[in-house]
């Protein structure tokens, strides 16, 4: 078994290293540039660098994650188009900023929803006040020395009006 691998090893090292053939570049008899991987002989020939490699995208995971990395991908074009590909530095910085952007957007996604939850419980708590006065019957309150006071008909009027205004507020 020691031995498959090793033989395997020592292919697959042998046509890594023909795959990565330098490339050169010269000027033939006629003034024409021609590039090869085998120079002519006597051929005044330029070694080529390799390209570089291209960086790495990463796929999105929900919709909202899609979306950011489709702008995310957009600009990276952008920038690769005017400077080249980002080297490992940038690339970490980008994913940095936008980690940062969906954390603040998912933040400010929660304190709207808490908002809409705290709406909703003001709204059920102020028609429930409303109902329970227009319902009739004796309303009473409770003073400062903890005596118990009955209201009458102009005050159970204008705390109704008090909780209708109450929940046209809380409840638009």
């Amino acid at each position: 078994m020691r031995v498959l691998e090793t033989i395997l090893t020592v292919t697959l090292a042998l046509v890594c290293s023909a795959v990565q053939a330098q490339a050169y570049r010269w000027v033939d008899k006629d003034g024409k540039v021609r590039y090869s991987d085998v120079p002519p002989p006597g051929a005044k020939a330029t070694t080529l660098k390799a390209p570089p490699p291209a960086p790495a995208t990463r796929p999105a995971k929900d919709q909202a994650g899609k979306e950011d990395a489709a702008a995310a991908v957009k600009e990276n074009a952008k920038k690769d188009a005017k400077t080249g590909p980002l080297t490992p530095v940038e690339q970490e910085q980008a994913y940095r900023e936008r980690q940062l952007k969906a954390k603040e957007a998912k933040e400010k996604e929660d304190l709207k929803s808490a908002e809409a939850e705290r709406n909703k419980q003001n709204c059920a708590s102020s028609q429930e006040a409303l109902r329970g006065l227009e319902r009739g019957g004796r309303v009473a309150t409770i003073n400062a020395q903890g005596e118990t006071q009955y209201l009458d008909d102009t005050q159970r009027a204008a705390r109704v009006e008090q909780a209708r205004a109450a929940v046209a507020e809380s409840c638009k």
